[in-house]
């Protein structure tokens, strides 16, 4: 599920203005420019709210179109590729969000026009997908502090980097550790851990690698259980954007296909860094 080939084609960008540190008008014009060097026929459709990208994704599928592209973060590729489920309909990407998590595994190009040409001259990738609670996740999932953190972040007005760090600096120190019981397919644990993070690829985005050995197209999850680091460990943080995480003595990796996890409270949780409210 990534992106069409040939020439001569017709293809649907769904955008998202309001992903990552805001919309650039030039855009539309990269997408058609390029579209134009591969003799392709394109149409651009904005989502206005929640919902919007499955609904135009699911509409451009039967209209007939051979490719969808979403433009925008992780949360616009998870509604998009929600409109393309069941169908033969190829996903493509242009990352325009605030992490770009997936598309950075999969080593598309963050320049538009580069993106653009990658969807419209690459080649098709089947790739894994998963449910959290009935819902679809492509990137990675997770409940504890990265799921609190999402669920802040979606109303903050000041996002991309920066504002995602700063508003984790700000409530690390506040949020506890959880107990729960983990079953990963056979196995069952108990864990009191900080975070859960339920990867199928490799990272949460710019390049913060939470599975670093994940892959898309395994059939497997890699589930990393990480117990709350203290602020002077400076080598662990370092070692999230080192690709080395999973030698941390404050995780645990354990790979698997179907999870279930019990807390004994309610828990915020995030599906491909949106929010999920909590369970």
């Amino acid at each position: 599920m990534l992106s069409v080939k040939n020439e001569g084609k017709k293809v649907l960008f769904i955008v998202n203005k309001f992903a990552g540190t805001g919309y650039q008008p030039q855009i539309e014009g990269q997408i058609t420019d390029t579209c134009g060097q591969f003799e392709t026929e394109c149409t651009i459709e904005f989502t206005r709210g929640p919902g919007d990208g499955v609904r135009l994704a699911r509409a451009g599928s039967a209209d007939g179109f051979d490719a969808v592209v979403a433009v925008g973060g992780d949360g616009t590729i998870n509604e998009v590729a929600r409109g393309l489920v069941h169908s033969t309909t190829p996903l493509g990407i242009i990352p325009r969000g605030s992490g770009n998590g997936l598309s950075r595994h999969l080593g598309i190009p963050l320049n538009v026009a580069a993106a653009v040409a990658t969807a419209l001259n690459g080649n098709v990738l089947a790739m894994d997908t998963f449910l959290v609670n009935g819902r679809l996740s492509l990137n990675v999932s997770g409940i504890g502090f990265d799921g609190h953190i999402a669920n802040l972040f979606g109303g903050q007005l000041s996002r991309g980097l920066v504002g995602y760090a700063k508003l984790t600096m700000k409530e690390f120190l506040s949020f506890a550790e959880f107990d729960a019981t983990l079953s990963i397919d056979t196995e069952e644990l108990k864990a009191t851990p900080f975070i859960i993070a339920i990867a199928n690829s490799s990272q949460y985005g710019n390049n913060a690698r939470v599975a670093p050995t994940a892959s898309v197209c395994d059939d497997l999850l890699h589930i990393n259980i990480i117990r709350k680091i203290p602020l002077y460990r400076l080598d662990f943080f370092y070692s999230v954007f080192n690709g080395d995480i999973e030698k941390s003595r404050f995780c645990t990796v354990i790979k698997g296909r179907e999870i279930r996890i019990k807390t004994t409270q309610p828990v915020p949780y995030h599906i491909d860094g949106e929010p999920g409210g909590k369970h």
